[in-house]
């Protein structure tokens, strides 16, 4: 029977794990994935926690990594197909969710409910500087088809507005029914005044949004991004969004993010490169225009069960010969 270690588990997950897996021999952790961890046959992590070469040439019993997650750019598939490790990721637990989330950024922003709020709780109930706009008749342009970007874009259509999506592999029977049109790239950037994306991290997507993008939107748009932070260069997005070629931005990802969780870390870095990155991650936590929330897209009670049950269920499909939700170099 092989040992499994399941890390970064909250308390809430315990008994869940425990009688889900109650068969197997399973070892819970707190923490996440530590620099000399034990060593297991099966291991799940979540985004976050690197799984790189070195590391598995350190844990060569790693046989399976159930990473809790859909995204899987923390984890290097080249060394696990190298070391024949099978990864299984989630691939739906809450798309609905994350477009949920990604939803009430943009409507946080639209009508100023932050700003609203936090002047309401000061005692004052004046309207000044509130003036929010309507989404009603407005373009939002889409990147990113794939499941969470067809519920956004059902969403966006509820609210009235015309939808242009890009995406490198075009789904048209999605297109005719939810009534929305695919376009190219500069075209949904000149023409959309909401941008969300919806497209995964790699190679080809970091930095999607850059420099030369932005300068071809629309002036006053608005970005949301609840997927990776990589796809963003934050560098060219500050000077979008201080320049107002940019009116707003919600963020649920950060370039780099992990870097922002701990400002002390910046006393012993070494790395110049990242350390400018986080420094401007901290100048758009400051911006008036900008709504960041901690990843949080995907935390909701029925996304969280949706990926333990997944979990689990990757864990007892590999166990018997017959693994699923694989994903490859």
């Amino acid at each position: 029977m092989p040992t499994i270690g399941i890390y970064d588990v909250k308390e809430f997950e315990q008994s869940y794990y425990h009688r889900a897996l109650k068969n197997y021999t399973i070892h819970l952790y707190e923490e996440s994935f530590p620099e000399n961890p034990k060593q297991h046959d099966i291991i799940s992590v979540f985004t976050g926690h690197d799984i790189t070469a070195e590391l598995l040439k350190k844990h060569p019993r790693i046989k399976m990594i159930a990473t809790r997650s859909t995204g899987y750019d923390h984890i290097d598939l080249a060394a696990c197909k190298k070391r024949r490790v099978i990864v299984s990721n989630v691939p739906r637990y809450g798309e609905n969710t994350v477009a949920e989330h990604a939803f009430a950024l943009l409507l946080a922003i639209s009508r100023k409910v932050l700003p609203a709020v936090q002047r309401t709780r000061m005692g004052s109930f004046s309207r000044e500087g509130l003036t929010g706009f309507d989404l009603k008749g407005k373009t939002a342009g889409v990147v990113g088809t794939g499941r969470i970007g067809q519920h956004f874009i059902r969403m966006a259509k509820g609210f009235g507005m015309e939808v242009l999506a890009q995406d490198p592999y075009p789904n048209h029977d999605a297109a005719t029914q939810l009534g929305f049109t695919y376009t190219s790239m500069p075209t949904l950037l000149a023409k959309a005044d909401i941008i969300s994306l919806h497209a995964p991290l790699t190679k080809k997507t970091r930095h999607l949004i850059g420099g030369k993008e932005i300068s071809r939107m629309k002036k006053g748009s608005i970005i949301i991004n609840t997927s990776r932070g990589g796809l963003i260069n934050t560098k060219a997005l500050l000077k979008g969004l201080m320049s107002g070629r940019i009116a707003g931005a919600g963020l649920d990802v950060l370039e780099e993010e992990d870097f922002i969780q701990e400002e002390a870390e910046l006393l012993w870095a070494h790395d110049t490169k990242r350390i400018k990155l986080a420094l401007q991650n901290h100048v758009l936590l400051h911006m008036d225009n900008v709504l960041i929330t901690p990843h949080n897209a995907f935390n909701s009670q029925e996304a969280v069960m949706r990926i333990m049950k997944t979990t689990v269920e990757n864990i007892k499909a590999f166990s018997v010969g017959k693994p699923q939700n694989t994903v490859h170099a």
